[in-house]
């Protein structure tokens, strides 16, 4: 509505993210030190103010990209703050050993929110046009603060050890835990690059399909929606699978089989035959990946002390977003000089590697 460019899209999408995760790094000593669940509502406030700007100032005729991309940036470090209470919220709430099944099913909803949620944001817009579906993506960050707020319980106030105000070495707390851990640090390099990987090759795979090789946006679309059915399978297996066969090999053995299957979108081709190729790789991609998510969250909370939970998933999400928008542009750069078949296939093979960052013995026992 706005007549924005390619080149104004892309850069919504990428600095936003990019510079919200840059300015969320000094909110993780923040969360830390602050009950989780008003951390959580405050977040989804935060983020409904921000959206609900965009409907507001286009009533004024005030709406431009710059407002867009401050509330792309707004919502991109609440985002990060809110899932660092959310872990460490429940770390507290559910004990050790049902850690696995409870991240499972936060894993089922977000592979079913990824499934439904494009095609139901596209009918949206369609029908009431964007304004409106704008201010229904705000609306349900009241309906989430409501959820936070009906959780029963108390909260005690965190303990502060040491210094009475958060000091300079706070901020890399997160990261230094992360890095000196023997367990933790393997899988930290492993799922970042293995996140910006994946994400580097999307752009060029979506130039190759809907370019070249002719397919149509419904087919793109349709490309991606199904196979997230696997993330759901795979999110209500991953419990069943580690209580048979132990929660490392599971690790090993699900990390291992989702760096498989990206290199083979390098040979993707026009027709059904194709379209039915990228289906089946991305299938067989994210049911890898819903049984890996949930049982490397767990893994992680359990690594990770009670009192680092808030800075160690800050720092691994703020990472983790720098690291997507840095390699997404520069496979950006390699696709323009290599074409996008080439940049997918390097992509996949770097991908095939990343295995080998896995930790191959299970480090220690669980830490509170």
């Amino acid at each position: 509505m706005l007549h924005a460019g390619p080149a104004q899209v892309s850069m919504l999408a990428a600095v936003g993210p990019a510079v919200g995760a840059a300015l969320a790094a000094p909110l993780g000593p923040w969360v830390e030190f602050h009950r989780k669940r008003p951390v959580m509502i405050a977040m989804d406030l935060v983020r409904f103010a921000a959206l609900m700007s965009v409907p507001a100032a286009f009533a004024l005729g005030r709406l431009g990209l710059v407002q867009l991309m401050v509330v792309a940036v707004v919502v991109a470090a609440a985002d990060i703050a809110f899932n660092a209470a959310a872990g460490a919220c429940l770390k507290a709430l559910v004990p050790p050993r049902d850690l696995v099944v409870a991240n499972g099913r936060l894993e089922s909803t977000t592979w079913t929110a990824t499934m439904l949620g494009p095609p139901l944001g596209g009918a949206a817009i369609g029908v009431f046009g964007p304004v409106a579906t704008v201010v229904a993506d705000a609306v349900s960050y009241l309906l989430s603060a409501l959820g936070i707020r009906a959780i029963g319980g108390g909260e005690p106030r965190p303990a502060r050890s040491g210094a009475p105000r958060p000091r300079p070495g706070d901020l890399l707390e997160g990261w230094r835990h992360i890095l000196t851990h023997p367990a933790l640090r393997p899988l930290f390099f492993n799922t970042t690059l293995v996140s910006g990987l994946i994400m580097a090759a999307s752009p060029p795979l979506a130039v190759l399909m809907l370019g070249p090789l002719g397919f149509a946006p419904w087919q793109y679309g349709l490309a991606f929606a199904l196979p997230c059915a696997g993330g759901l399978i795979g999110a209500r297996l991953a419990g069943r699978l580690v209580a048979r066969f132990g929660r490392h090999r599971v690790l090993l053995t699900a990390g291992t089989l989702r760096a498989c299957w990206p290199v083979a979108l390098a040979f993707v081709h026009p027709g059904t035959t194709g379209l039915v190729l990228v289906i089946v790789v991305e299938f067989g991609l994210i049911t890898c990946m819903g049984v890996f998510n949930p049982v490397f969250a767990a893994h992680r909370l359990d690594r990770t002390p009670a009192d680092r939970v808030a800075r160690t998933l800050s720092a691994w999400s703020v990472t983790g977003r720098l690291t997507i928008a840095a390699m997404t542009a520069l496979w950006g750069l390699l696709a323009a000089v290599t074409g996008p078949r080439t940049a997918i296939a390097i992509a996949g093979l770097l991908i095939m590697a990343t295995p080998l960052l896995l930790p191959r013995h299970d480090h220690g026992a669980q830490e509170s």
